[in-house]
């Protein structure tokens, strides 16, 4: 847990971290103002039962004799004001703190939960196709609330042994040996308590790390796939295995719940029964039971507070267990590295005015992958028009991730006008590319806002959208709708046909004012007459614009000037359209 600790003092804030240590300094302000509520009892009591044995306390004698009192029935008002006042100030002190703790720890909380996003969106291309998108989203929303939930409790935990400290001073001093009795036992009991249930605690927070993930993994696929689910009728098997993992879950939860909480009725009910016993015990001294009353008193208020404190650092404690796998999976996505020029935000342009050149290019997802592309030749002139054909599986869309800067190759180079694409360049590459997959992404917004997807509300350029709307064919379609560019598409444009969507996809590569345009497969999922109309749309570009085009149908490339075949990773022909169809034929 140590170690665990340090990272998370590393990755806070500087200004969060001055923060801290302010709340200490008021947990430490706090608990001197408890010290004197609790001592305060005693003169407080000796004043209400025997007023006269004030003027025998050499301590008090000197605080008399300035305020003028010559009466014993006269200190009743001003120690009553006092010990008021005292109780009032602690109150207040222990409010401010809890305050201060909790804005402080979801402040935290919010910093770590930004951060997670920002580098998790910074991460590269090949690193998002191995991760599962829930385990980001739980990472995010679960387990950074979790790790709100222990930076709360270590505070809480830090504040309740400031405040144990200054309590049992109070009550040492007031009666050391009783007081000793009293927290040894308390103690005691606490401690059994651990080391009973720390297993437990272990694995509950393994389960509840695992199932949450879990959770989120089950509702976005089910949810994610709903037109597959319903029509395939599988709603059971979706609700049975998030049944199953959000069980183990709340179970795990409730658990955890259980064993934080349920020592409080144990030792409230020990408490009555000590205090009883400690009324009778101080009742059979020489003073008797009219001289016991204020030490009984001081010792039944600072039990009163003691027990609670007791609670909340086991409360703590229990919480900090439950929760240290989910904070060590929140440090892990914490630590990932982010390279100082993917942050730099003065990314320049490369100018793209000659060719895109591949040179012996290869690529493999790992050193002991097979290899997806292999020794892969090509010249990519600006403003040609290239059709990329194959068998699924031939490595077209891998190419194609290469060429956009989204994979880096294993071997051989990418050049655009003689200038390498590295990692440390492929972001300027990037400007200048847009890309249409199969499958248009439309976030549930407007139109406006879908076509400069990624652009602040405040900021779109409405000119632009709708020079971009014309370029792709859809203004009339948009112009003809009551809110126009500002209707709402629903969630994934499920209120715009498939044709529309891949409209507002072109308008969007437009919008970017990109020099390169790839078409991943953009027209196979439409019918055919649906798919001729927007390979219109395309064939109607701006002739400057480099259209890099993956198609199933050959029919849809006729107006490419080259086409590239793949097979097995390599390139298996390059020719005009009419040479690909006579090679066809000739195969026939």
């Amino acid at each position: 847990m140590k170690k665990l600790l340090i990272r998370l003092w590393c990755h806070i804030e500087p200004m969060r971290r001055k923060r801290l240590c302010i709340l200490l300094l008021l947990m430490l302000i706090t608990s001197f103002a408890e010290m004197l509520s609790i001592g305060a009892i005693v003169p407080f009591l000796a004043v209400i039962t025997d007023p006269s044995s004030i003027f025998t306390q050499p301590a008090l004698r000197p605080i008399i004799d300035r305020l003028g009192i010559n009466r014993p029935d006269q200190l009743l008002l001003p120690f009553t004001i006092l010990f008021g006042v005292l109780s009032v100030a602690a109150g207040i002190m222990r409010l401010s703190s809890l305050w201060l703790g909790t804005r402080l720890s979801f402040a935290i909380g919010a910093d770590f939960s930004v951060d997670i996003y920002r580098r998790t969106l910074y991460q590269s291309y090949a690193l998002h196709c191995n991760r599962n998108s829930s385990e980001i989203i739980n990472g995010i929303v679960n387990k950074t609330s979790a790790t709100i939930n222990i930076i709360t409790m270590l505070l809480m935990l830090a504040s309740a042994f400031i405040m144990l400290v200054a309590i049992l001073i109070a009550l040492f001093s007031i009666d050391f040996k009783v007081a000793l009795a009293v927290f040894s036992g308390f103690g005691l009991i606490y401690y059994f308590i651990i080391r009973l249930t720390r297993n437990r605690l272990q694995i509950n927070g393994e389960i509840i790390a695992r199932e949450s993930g879990y959770s989120i993994k089950y509702l976005q696929e089910g949810l994610g796939g709903i037109r597959d689910v319903l029509m395939d009728g599988t709603q059971e098997m979706y609700c049975r295995v998030y049944k199953d993992s959000d069980c183990a879950l709340r179970k795990a939860q409730a658990s955890s719940l259980f064993i934080s909480g349920s020592p409080r009725y144990v030792m409230e009910s020990l408490g009555m029964l000590v205090m009883a016993c400690l009324a009778y015990f101080l009742s059979t001294r020489s003073s008797g039971l009219l001289g016991a009353i204020p030490l009984i008193g001081a010792l039944a208020l600072g039990a009163q507070r003691l027990l609670p404190v007791l609670q909340q650092a086991y409360t703590s404690w229990v919480v900090i267990q439950s929760g240290k796998i989910s904070l060590k999976d929140t440090l892990d996505l914490l630590d990932q590295p982010v390279l100082d020029f993917i942050l730099d935000s003065g990314v320049k342009q490369i100018h793209f005015d000659k060719k895109i050149e591949l040179k012996s290019l290869g690529f493999r997802y790992d050193d002991k992958g097979p290899d997806i592309l292999d020794d892969i030749n090509l010249e990519i002139y600006k403003g040609a028009r290239i059709g990329f054909v194959g068998h699924t599986g031939s490595g077209k869309s891998t190419l194609l991730d290469i060429l956009m800067g989204l994979l880096e190759p294993s071997f051989g180079l990418l050049t655009v006008d003689g200038r390498a694409i590295t990692k440390e360049n492929h972001a300027s590459w990037r400007l200048n590319i847009a890309h249409v997959p199969q499958v248009i992404f439309l976030s549930d917004a407007s139109i406006s806002e879908n076509i400069a997807f990624g652009v602040a509300r405040d900021e779109i350029d409405m000119s632009r959208v709708i020079w971009a709307a014309n370029q792709a064919q859809i203004a009339e379609s948009i112009e003809g709708l009551p809110e126009k560019y500002q209707t709402k598409v629903g969630e994934r444009g499920v209120r715009l046909s498939g044709g529309q969507r891949q409209r507002i996809g072109i308008a969007r590569a437009l919008y970017k004012k990109a020099n390169v345009i790839i078409f991943d497969e953009a027209t196979s999922a439409l019918d055919s007459d649906t798919e001729e109309a927007i390979m219109n749309v395309i064939d109607n570009l701006s002739a400057d614009l480099t259209l890099l085009i993956i198609a199933h149908r050959i029919s849809t490339l006729k107006n490419c000037n080259q086409i590239v075949e793949l097979e097995g990773g390599s390139i298996k022909f390059t020719g005009t359209y009419l040479n690909y169809l006579n090679k066809l034929d000739a195969r026939l």
